[in-house]
């Protein structure tokens, strides 16, 4: 097939679920174009240091070093090859009927699609702490990516706090790294994370790779603690204070914190194409509905963990099928799926035992003292979010307008799952019943002057 007669297939992200599904059209005879905010592609999960860095593939990804470089191979082959275009460092803002526009080094661009395949992945999903604002505080991705994109650790003393698989990863590979980790502390309590075992025995091999991360932590790591709060200077972070699950106070010292429960879906670009959404109970966030092979309609297909929270190898069959539900839409020859779509569903039910292992600390969220900052972007407060639903009722938006939670730079990233917990709670509803922050562009921070530019 012509490349000037082939339909034009954009493919968002450059991480498992974007490069298998850039592959798959590649081998179709399509010419896709890959856009990702990266420099190289790998995505978060196999992100890829600067060139010259010296540290091994085994020491950056464990016992995914060879996933990841035959990911990373696949794609610069291909790339090289010319058989896809590939937009490096370039972040889509907006979408606006059939066109994406594109921030990249030398501005705003609109690149037009004939089909899109979104694959966003996600970012870390928190919780405030009263005291997180402080300098100091990181996600645990920040973390990582400090230490696999730089080599370097964020804090000379290091506390990190949470609940999840990243909880447990990253404290590991810090103190491989050397690094000084004061402690881990899981707000999961021991009964809790029994409650999924037998969903996360679909995966033995990874379930036992987590258990072997967890032993290396040793005396550091602590389930069902309690938070109190996190210490602060003019400088920054000086300790955490915590109550471990028997109800003894503990104060660690430390100058950097790390935390992270699990992950949120990236669904921005999702709500401005017109996807929709639905509640997920189990995982206590809105996500895209899709098929099963990731159709959201409007030649609009999703794939990864900007859609389910399936890991690194659920996101590379998701980008397959993602792919081949559009060649077969698009009335080209389509890969087989059926064993891909076998894989699957052994992935959700170990994906099910994380969640209900780990589960989103709705309760200690609902409980935070009306001083407790919500969104650090704004500075709104706790208590502010509930007289918001008091003076104007329970709905998202309306809440929104009325405290400004959600209107910072991160675009409700970091709070609107929080800020819908006390809603929530405030107003005696279901966190579904509150509904969730509309998508706007841009979806990420942009300078102005690059749309002036281009009119």
């Amino acid at each position: 097939m012509s490349e000037t007669l082939s339909p034009r297939v954009v493919i968002v992200g450059a991480g498992p679920a974007g490069i298998r599904a850039a592959a798959t059209l590649v081998e179709a005879g399509l010419h896709p174009v890959v856009i990702d905010e990266g420099h190289r592609a790998g995505g978060q999960i196999y992100r890829r240091p600067p060139v010259g860095f010296t540290r091994t593939a085994k020491q950056l990804y464990g016992s995914e070093a060879a996933k990841a470089g035959a990911l990373h191979a696949l794609f610069d082959r291909l790339a090289k090859g010319g058989r896809l275009t590939h937009c490096a460092a370039s972040s889509v803002v907006a979408v606006h009927e059939g066109r994406l526009h594109v921030l990249g080094e030398s501005g705003v661009q609109v690149t037009s699609y004939d089909r899109l395949i979104l694959a966003t992945g996600a970012s870390d999903r928190v919780a405030p702490v009263p005291g997180w604002q402080n300098a100091g505080v990181y996600s645990l991705g920040a973390a990582q990516i400090a230490l696999k994109a730089q080599g370097v650790a964020l804090g000379r003393r290091i506390v990190l706090m949470g609940s999840g698989p990243l909880l447990t990863l990253v404290g590991a590979q810090l103190v491989k790294a050397g690094a000084d980790v004061a402690a881990v502390l899981d707000t999961s309590s021991w009964t809790q994370q029994m409650r999924g075992v037998w969903q996360l025995a679909a995966r033995p091999i990874v379930a036992l790779r987590g258990l072997a991360l967890r032993a290396r932590l040793g005396g550091r790591y602590h389930a069902g603690v309690t938070f109190e709060r996190i210490e602060a200077d003019g400088q920054g972070v000086t300790a955490m204070r915590w109550r471990e699950a028997g109800g003894r106070d503990r104060l660690t010292p430390c100058d950097m914190i790390g935390m992270g429960w699990h992950l949120r879906a990236e669904t921005h670009l999702a709500d401005l194409v017109g996807c929709a959404f639905t509640f997920d109970e189990e995982w206590r966030q809105w996500l895209p509905k899709t098929d099963e092979m990731g159709r959201a309609g409007n030649g609009v297909y999703l794939a990864g963990d900007g859609v389910r929270f399936l890991g690194a190898d659920g996101a590379e069959i998701a980008g397959r099928l993602a792919a081949a539900a559009c060649l077969a839409d698009l009335g080209l020859l389509a890969p087989s799926h059926c064993a891909d779509l076998r894989k699957l569903a052994r992935l959700e039910r170990f994906a099910g035992g994380l969640a209900r292992a780990f589960p989103w600390p709705a309760a200690m969220v609902q409980a935070l003292p009306d001083e407790a900052v919500v969104c650090r972007c704004e500075n709104v407060s706790a208590g502010e979010i509930r007289q918001s639903v008091d003076f104007g009722g329970s709905e998202a938006n309306r809440v929104k307008s009325l405290s400004r939670v959600g209107m910072g730079r991160c675009q409700g990233r970091y709070c609107q799952l929080a800020a819908v917990e006390l809603v929530a709670a405030q107003a005696g509803c279901a966190p579904g019943a509150v509904g969730r922050f509309r998508g706007q562009a841009p979806v990420r921070p942009a300078p102005i002057g690059a749309f002036l530019w281009h009119g």
